[in-house]
């Protein structure tokens, strides 16, 4: 971030930078607990991850309205203008992951007496890992403005959108093996495209990213196909 003669304007950036990183630690904190709750059945866990959703929220107006009065006051332009509208979209996206998260946990506390399929729980729980992993690269891409990364986060969703897939087979398959499987299954099912989603908003902080650095626009179709994940830094930050 480049510094500026009036120094409060500068503050002003910062105050909105530190509220996005309040913002990514809660969405991180609620899709693993989300995560834990589901596959735990633990009803306790999925109703506090349900009450954190107020604070993004409120988070993201605050962001909002510091961000609009910044631009009203400082008329801000090139990247002063990118890091401003960033703060924007960067803070409606975590908004999107925490409601997402609250989803998965409300339909934990749903089904937490339900028929259990173990084996269901396995490719959802390889899902959030992938999601993490692309919500934790690109956070850790927007603190260090690297667009490196953050592009590697673009291309990289392609590997939730195949785990989906996969998911979607394997809970097909056990409800037409046994009926009582269904309602829990269906269940299964908005919660993988919950993760899906996930990603969908990971990869559009990752097009903020590129956008706020560079002032260019990565384009509007992503890479299709299956990738490997593994392949994905996750703890060079």
């Amino acid at each position: 971030m480049t510094e500026h003669i009036v120094h409060s304007y500068d503050k002003e950036l910062e105050e909105l930078g530190q509220k996005i990183a309040e913002m990514g630690g809660i969405a991180e904190k609620m899709l693993s607990d989300a995560m834990d709750a589901l596959a735990d059945c633990d009803t306790k866990l999925a109703q506090t991850t349900i009450d954190r959703d107020p604070r993004l929220d409120m988070l993201q107006r605050e962001i909002e309205e510091k961000a609009i009065l910044a631009i009203a006051r400082r008329q801000p332009v090139a990247v002063d203008l990118r890091e401003i509208v960033a703060t924007i979209r960067i803070s409606g996206d975590l908004e999107r992951v925490g409601d997402l998260a609250k989803n998965i946990a409300k339909r934990a506390i749903r089904i937490a007496n339900d028929i259990r399929v173990p084996r269901a729980i396995i490719g959802l729980r390889s899902m959030h890992d992938s999601a993490a992993i692309l919500l934790k690269d690109v956070l850790d891409a927007y603190a260090q403005r690297d667009t490196e990364r953050a592009r590697r986060v673009w291309q990289f969703d392609s590997d939730l959108d195949s785990l989906e897939d996969s998911v979607f087979r394997d809970l097909l398959t056990f409800m037409m093996e046994d009926p009582r499987n269904i309602t829990f299954c269906t269940h299964l099912l908005f919660c993988s495209k919950n993760l899906e989603r996930i990603g969908d908003h990971a990869t559009n902080i990752a097009e903020t990213v590129v956008y706020l650095v560079t002032g260019e626009t990565l384009p509007m179709e992503r890479p299709k196909g299956r990738s490997v994940l593994s392949d994905l830094p996750t703890s060079a930050a």
